[in-house]
């Protein structure tokens, strides 16, 4: 493999305050993991949300496979995210704390060829918050500028 996949939301730090970050593996058809080597994924409105005591990512819209038959996936079926009982537990117990939710920010193929999701515990910030963010950003751009 000559290039990384590394597909990001690049929505999720202007929309929320990023805490805690965890990486998870993500339960994939066969289909799926070939569209996501392509670079065909979105995570734009991807959320995280348990069913019982399992956590699962929606919204996640990974394109159909243009080689796929009859057997391609659905591409924005919900898919579990495997973590460990005690990151589990952690992350359950965060949630049910008012304003915090799970959001994933960054989908990857690792080293070993498995597709693995960075989810970050993260509370939502308000209109002011976000205009503040935005001010930073063009004075550090400013300051870049007038550097080189």
């Amino acid at each position: 493999m000559s290039t990384t996949i590394s597909i990001k939301n690049k929505k999720a730090s202007f929309e929320y305050f990023l805490t805690e970050e965890f990486t998870a593996g993500i339960v994939l058809t066969g289909t799926e993991i070939k569209s996501i080597r392509e670079g065909k994924a979105n995570l734009t409105d991807a959320f995280c949300a348990f069913e019982g005591t399992e956590l699962f990512v929606r919204n996640l819209h990974i394109s159909e496979y243009k080689y796929g038959t009859y057997a391609n996936h659905e591409p924005k079926r919900d898919r579990k995210l495997l973590l460990n009982r005690r990151e589990l537990r952690k992350l359950f117990t965060k949630t049910k704390e008012k304003g915090l939710t799970i959001i994933p920010t960054v989908l990857y193929i690792n080293e070993d060829g498995l597709a693995k999701i960075k989810i970050f515990i993260a509370k939502g910030k308000k209109h002011y918050d976000k205009r503040e963010t935005l001010k930073t950003k063009d004075t550090q751009r400013e300051i870049d500028r007038h550097r080189d």
